[in-house]
């Protein structure tokens, strides 16, 4: 495909993270974007004050006319979109050239240098982290995030289109439209069963993603394949050590195969942060990039919307937001509470998202929200799923063994959560709880 003969891209789901930053790089390179999505969001409104034209209806009629000539024209949806959706029925059956965003993601980004940041977690501040280091390097290089980053406020790193950075997702298989030449795996925890069948399956996929990487392949230290490791005191090729947390701020040495390099500093909470700082240097310093200046760019790092973000932070009340929807996600956000706050209550507040990603964890999600001092959950967030029967947030509520626990709607969560009186109030999920988090902030910031 030649990308430079195409004038017009529709976007059919373009408020998704992922999609919308491929819909900003069109925009940002002279194309008409337009597209829809179901609901308006911070998102959606940044790409409206671009310029990209939005509706929220899936309707024939609201897709402009100009985006219904098919020459010189494409469309791309997420996997996300349901099937019988009458704007992506309408395109395929009219014969438009229709891709996935994983696709254009690949026809973007083939003839670049890729590096590529898989795994079922951690792969969005790794590829964020090693976006900003590239930067601040002065690396032209383009980055696709699937994240907000609050240095760059955008999921976006405008470069140039020789260099990319990309998160490699391993959702629908994603990832093996990808051809990347550094590539890192973070994790590879069983997810998204509803798509690969089981554990097996999803692993397999992700050895055939090691096969794509053309140079150079790190991983997180114990994973089931080759390539360089990295790690905290364990002997890996990328290897920090004498770790420790100095008023909020880790500082690790870090020993690479060909150099040992004294007191980096980041300033994220956890240690599952720190790994993922480790994995984003030692992608960096694969590419070139030396460990002094790849140091001085994490001491502007300043971390993700909705991972750990501190809505409230003073002596009295902490609220903070994290995207956390898997058992393991959420552990590490308790740890990182935990360690910060270590004897104030705390209060989670949690949104399940997919219906087969609860009844697949049902039990590891009960011991995950059952470290939580008190818990307040919200229905399931359906997402792309219909519901499957007996499989609700009453049923993972009977689960948990902590006494302090409820079910809330969205309408009475304020107020459910002005009642506890916990100091430290923690709100994780992926659907629409991130949309309510203002809401929240606003009521507490009034009461206290």
């Amino acid at each position: 495909m030649n990308l430079e003969s195409i004038h017009s891209v529709y976007f059919i789901g373009i408020g998704g993270v992922g999609m919308s930053a491929v819909a900003n790089y069109f925009k940002s390179n002279g194309k008409n974007v337009a597209g829809y999505d179901k609901v308006s969001t911070d998102i959606t409104k940044s790409l409206q004050e671009i310029g990209v034209h939005l509706h929220f209806e899936d309707s024939i009629d609201l897709i402009p006319s100009e985006f219904k000539q098919k020459e010189n024209m494409i469309v791309v949806y997420t996997p996300a979109i349901p099937k019988n959706n009458s704007e992506l029925c309408y395109f395929l059956e009219n014969d438009f050239n229709v891709l996935k965003r994983s696709e254009i993601l690949g026809e973007i980004t083939k003839n670049t240098i890729c590096l590529a940041v898989a795994g079922t977690h951690g792969k969005t501040t790794t590829s964020t982290i090693l976006g900003h280091i590239l930067k601040e390097a002065g690396v032209n290089a383009t980055s696709f995030l699937g994240g907000i980053s609050e240095n760059y406020n955008s999921n976006l790193i405008l470069g140039g289109n020789e260099i990319s950075v990309v998160e490699a997702d391993e959702f629908d298989r994603s990832f093996l439209k990808l051809s990347p030449n550094i590539g890192c795996i973070t994790s590879i925890d069983a997810d998204h069963l509803d798509i690969y069948g089981n554990h097996f399956e999803l692993e397999k996929s992700f050895k055939k993603f090691a096969t794509k990487i053309s140079d150079t392949i790190i991983v997180r230290n114990g994973l089931p394949i080759n390539g360089l490791t990295y790690g905290i005191n364990e002997n890996s090729d990328f290897d920090a050590k004498n770790l420790k947390i100095i008023d909020g701020t880790y500082i690790f040495d870090i020993q690479t195969p060909t150099e040992y390099f004294k007191d980096i500093k980041i300033n994220l909470p956890g240690k599952h942060n720190v790994l993922n700082t480790v994995a984003a240097l030692a992608m960096a310093n694969s590419f070139g990039v030396p460990l002094p200046v790849i140091a001085k760019a994490l001491l502007t790092f300043r971390g993700i919307k909705r991972r750990f973000s501190y809505k409230i932070k003073t002596d009295n009340l902490v609220l903070i937001d994290d995207y956390a929807h898997h058992p393991t996600e959420i552990n590490a956000v308790v740890d990182s509470v935990k360690e910060m706050y270590p004897s104030k209550k705390i209060l989670g507040v949690f949104q399940p998202h997919l219906y087969s990603r609860t009844k697949d964890f049902i039990t590891n999600f009960a011991v995950s929200l059952s470290q939580f001092d008190e818990l307040i959950l919200l229905d399931i967030y359906p997402a792309r799923e219909l519901p499957i029967e007996g499989v609700s947030s009453a049923w993972l509520l009977s689960k948990i063994t902590i006494e302090k626990k409820q079910i809330s709607s969205k309408k009475k969560l304020a107020e459910n959560i002005l009642q506890s009186k916990a100091k430290i109030i923690v709100m994780i999920g992926a659907g629409d709880i991130g949309e309510l988090v203002d809401e929240i902030k606003n009521n507490l910031s009034v009461e206290s």
